[in-house]
């Protein structure tokens, strides 16, 4: 990337994402799956560039109209999965811009973690699932529930915290 400022030098990978989200056809959505938008930030990319890959509105960027346009123009009637790393102790603020962006304009986060009280044998880490009740500032509460989750060879065990098999 040769100037941050710069939303040309992502040009060929927007333009690939648009044509890929072009209307399917009668009964079907297109879903976009990003596996890790936060590696954009490592390659040199701004915020708003990283950003601009999801058809997020953006209304203090471009003035589009929630959930029609996104900040570099992408728009589409479907769904967006975006995988992005972040830790609460990171200084990264560009990487704390991008995650709290995208949990701002998102209906629903999954948020995996370690357990607070450290490594377990049994149990590897809890997801939290937060169901945004309203993408507007209607003062209605978030519905979250946490599971534990342990992670086997193929598959993986999901259970209420504190109800391990280790631990019954």
């Amino acid at each position: 990337f040769s100037s941050r400022g710069n939303t040309s030098d992502l040009k060929a990978l927007f333009d690939f994402v648009r044509s890929c989200l072009a209307p399917v056809g009668a009964g079907g959505s297109p879903v976009l799956l990003v596996d890790d938008l936060s590696l954009l930030l490592s390659l040199g990319a701004a915020p708003v560039q990283t950003l601009g890959l999801c058809p997020l509105p953006c209304p203090g960027w471009v003035g589009s109209q929630p959930g029609a346009q996104g900040c570099l123009g992408l728009s589409f009637q479907g769904n967006i999965v975006v995988l992005v790393h972040s830790n609460e102790d990171s200084e990264d603020e560009e990487n704390k811009l991008v995650v709290n962006s995208l949990c701002h304009h998102s209906d629903l986060i999954l948020w995996a973690e370690g357990l607070a009280t450290g490594f377990c044998k049994d149990v590897h880490g809890q997801i939290k699932i937060i169901k945004r009740s309203s993408l507007e500032l209607t003062g209605e509460q978030d519905h979250v529930q946490i599971y534990q989750y342990k992670i086997q060879e193929k598959n993986v065990t999901f259970f209420a915290p504190g109800l391990s098999a280790a631990v019954l």
